[in-house]
């Protein structure tokens, strides 16, 4: 595969977490969470996004948010569980993202707020219509997500990289 294959980043945050005495990385998904993630799984899957990878973070809730969302995908991509997508600063989401193999063109995160709002706003160099501004009026709530694209390899990946194709949320 070529270093300028097109390729696809889907940011998800999370489904809604439940607040409970659990330390923060162990909060399970609210009952509205559970309900919102395989909604967001059928979302996905409408894309018709052939992930090839996915990353999820190690806390509980985002575990929990793909457990019941990749049901929902026609095909199970392969997926590791990175503990560095927990707590991720913007800087830290990029070099992730610069790790990834140039054989993965579709990617996924499965992470967290404020990261997964801060790192779409910084790749989209570009939007579609009224994505940006629905996703920044929205905030990137729970069990949202943002399709952006992008040429080159992984390691390029920098600020206004990108462009915004889609900004999917459930109560939005």
């Amino acid at each position: 595969m070529s270093v300028d294959t097109p390729r696809r980043i889907v940011l998800l945050r999370h489904a809604k977490a439940d607040w409970n005495d659990e330390s923060d990385h162990e909060r399970p998904l609210a009952e509205r969470g559970r309900k919102d993630a395989p909604v967001a799984g059928r979302r996905l899957s409408e894309t018709g996004i052939p992930f090839d990878l996915a990353l999820c973070s190690t806390a509980a809730r985002t575990r929990e948010t793909w457990k019941l969302a990749v049901p929902e995908l026609p095909q199970r991509p392969r997926t590791v569980y990175e503990d560095r997508l927990y707590e991720a600063s913007l800087g830290e989401l990029i070099a992730l993202l610069n790790e990834t193999s140039d054989e993965v063109s579709d990617l996924l995160v499965i992470g967290h707020n404020p990261g997964m709002h801060a790192l779409a706003d910084a790749l989209a160099g570009e939007a579609e219509g009224d994505a940006l501004a629905r996703m920044n009026r929205s905030g990137f709530p729970t069990s949202a997500f943002a399709v952006l694209t992008f040429d080159g390899s992984w390691k390029s990946v920098e600020h206004g990289v990108g462009r915004l194709v889609a900004f999917w949320a459930p109560h939005a």
